[in-house]
């Protein structure tokens, strides 16, 4: 460091430090990916970080993405990386890409590309599969460098594939003799550093020919012999967390009760997804109730729930929009968006696709694509992602005395074509985010289900970290608002403690130095955009901030007003990781 006494050192910021205590004025030093001081730092940094006016936070932990593919070819895990998020999990709902035999490979990929909407030639493009088994492909993520630190989980469908073949595909009963196998392999897995187990059992995760997820009837047999496996590891001292992503449907009482039961004989910790059904808007509180009856009893048990909406993105260059199925926009749809947008701009055409009924061959999805009662113009700047119900595509063509599919038309044309339509499906069955408010607030849930790194043409919610520090502690209008102390700690400490990583989550002495300072008072979530910046060309959904005046992930800077620095001193995470003596991460 020569005369510097430190590598980095943070000035004058106001310190939320992830405990949920209430912030402070302090520096903080930082030397060999360390915090090494937090208070008044006389010694000079090598590289110092006025943050006199803003806040200096733990890097955010996002336990809920799928950059399973992206990593193997991207070094930057945008758009997490651009909010905030130092570490991310993948390898959820079930889905990833090892273990995989080459003859496996495109029944991996299609399910992917059902799943989580990422398009089967951008990751036959980008895919290298220099590995089989699931210790490879960790090894293929080791040799490789990002601007944040990955974790990864081993994926349920893709176990059963690897084991049952056809059979795992078809759904059918896994025998003694595959469970005895899938058990082994998540255990190796597990064992070579993979931080958990995942498994899907919703309807919502089909592959691209709309068949369900092999996993969605997996027994529970299945599930506990492998749950059994984790506990196993490393000699019966366990490793390995459980992620479940589930319906609850048609019975809840007995669906939660299995994960009960499987959390009670492997002792392993569960986390799963959790968001309000607008079918059934308040059943969400049967499962909390379930759920604080459960820790209570002293089971490793959490929810992870969504700091906004989760919803559909429409527009004329993403997945879907209100036209795909009607025969006069499926004529021009392969045309490039500015001549789409000429010809949807000319009179005949607009005509003819207005008065068009169409017939698609999927009822469930055209109900989505046309539900204007439910469906907002998204916001081409900062975009509302709590809109009252008057800003609805029907509430606006009503005002206007239009129909409505003209109201959706001259959206879509807006900005050159790219006006973006949002279709809030889930935890916004109250017309607002009261339902997510009431499920952060419970004592045993965790903010989760960014889906950072999928699907890419429909849904862009890695910004949830920035969505918690904009809407959730300075803007909200339509009901209460959270505490900043308290939603640094759920995005840091407690997503890291979730899945094993006591070493981050907070600012304190002896921990990484995963750090952001963040003008608080400016920062602005600015609206998704469209880039083709994916292997083969592919396009996807991207969404910035202004306002993250700072990154640093194990000390080194890596953005900087949300512009790279070109530092990757990212890593693949192998397990989970101890805090250092005698510091205590968990508040």
């Amino acid at each position: 460091m020569g005369d510097a006494a430190y590598d980095v050192v943070i000035r004058g910021g106001t310190v939320v430090d992830g405990s949920g205590g209430e912030p402070f004025a302090a520096d903080v030093a930082v030397a060999e990916g360390v915090i090494v001081g937090i208070g008044r730092i006389a010694g000079r940094g090598r590289e110092e970080i006025d943050a006199r006016g803003h806040l200096v936070t733990p890097g955010f932990v996002d336990v809920h993405t799928h950059y399973d593919g992206q990593a193997t070819w991207d070094e930057r895990m945008q758009p997490s990386s651009w909010h905030g998020v130092t570490t991310v999990v993948q390898g959820n709902c079930g889905v990833g890409f090892a273990p995989c035999r080459p003859e496996d490979r495109d029944r991996l990929v299609y399910l992917m590309e059902g799943v989580e909407d990422l398009p089967y030639p951008v990751l036959t493009a980008g895919l290298p599969w220099n590995w089989q088994s699931f210790p490879d492909y960790l090894d293929a993520l080791q040799a490789r460098r990002f601007d944040l630190d990955i974790a990864t989980q081993v994926p349920h469908a893709a176990l059963r594939v690897h084991v049952m073949r056809e059979r795992g595909v078809a759904r059918e009963p896994a025998t003694p003799d595959d469970i005895a196998e899938m058990a082994r392999l998540a255990r190796a897995a597990v064992e070579a550093g993979a931080v958990g187990f995942s498994t899907s059992r919703t309807l919502n995760h089909k592959t691209k020919a709309g068949e369900p997820t092999p996993t969605l009837t997996a027994e529970e047999d299945e599930l506990t012999g492998i749950a059994m496996a984790l506990a196993a590891a490393n000699g019966g001292r366990g490793a390995g967390v459980l992620q479940f992503v589930s319906d609850f449907y048609p019975d809840p009482e007995a669906e939660f009760a299995m994960f009960r039961r499987i959390v009670e004989k492997s002792g392993r910790p569960l986390s799963f997804s959790l968001a309000q059904s607008h079918q059934s808007p308040d059943s969400f509180r049967l499962i909390l109730q379930r759920l604080e009856e459960a820790v209570d009893a002293g089971l490793p048990m959490k929810a992870q729930v969504s700091a906004r909406a989760v919803g559909v993105l429409f527009g004329l260059d993403l997945t879907l929009n209100p036209f795909s199925a009607h025969a006069a926009y499926r004529a021009i749809a392969d045309l490039p968006l500015a001549e789409r947008v000429a010809r949807l701009r000319d009179p005949e055409v607009r005509a003819a696709l207005i008065a068009e009924q169409p017939r698609p061959a999927d009822p469930f999805a055209s109900a989505s694509l046309t539900a204007w009662s439910g469906m907002y113009p998204l916001g081409a700047e900062s975009p509302d992602y709590e809109p009252t119900q008057d800003r609805t595509v029907a509430a606006l063509a009503a005002a206007q005395g239009r129909d409505a599919k003209e109201v959706a038309l001259d959206h879509l044309l807006s900005n050159d074509g790219r006006g973006i339509l949002y279709l809030p499906f889930l935890s916004y069955g109250y017309g607002s985010l009261d339902a997510s408010y009431e499920m952060m607030r419970h004592r045993d849930t965790v903010p989760g289900l960014s889906d950072g790194g999928a699907h890419v043409g429909m849904i862009c919610d890695g910004s949830f970290p920035t969505s918690l520090l904009t809407h959730w502690t300075r803007d909200r209008t339509r009901g209460p608002r959270l505490s900043l102390p308290f939603v640094i700690r759920q995005q840091c400490a407690d997503t890291a403690a979730l899945v094993g990583l006591h070493d981050r989550g907070r600012v304190a002495v002896g921990l990484r130095a995963d750090l952001n300072v963040i003008d608080h008072a400016n920062l602005t979530l600015l609206a998704p955009e469209i880039v083709h910046d994916l292997p083969a060309g592919g396009r996807r959904l991207m969404q910035r901030a202004r306002g993250y005046v700072a990154t640093l992930v194990a000390g080194t800077i890596t953005y900087r007003d949300g512009e790279p620095t070109g530092a990757l001193p990212g890593r693949l995470i192998r397990g989970a990781q101890a805090a250092p003596a005698g510091v205590r991460i968990a508040a």
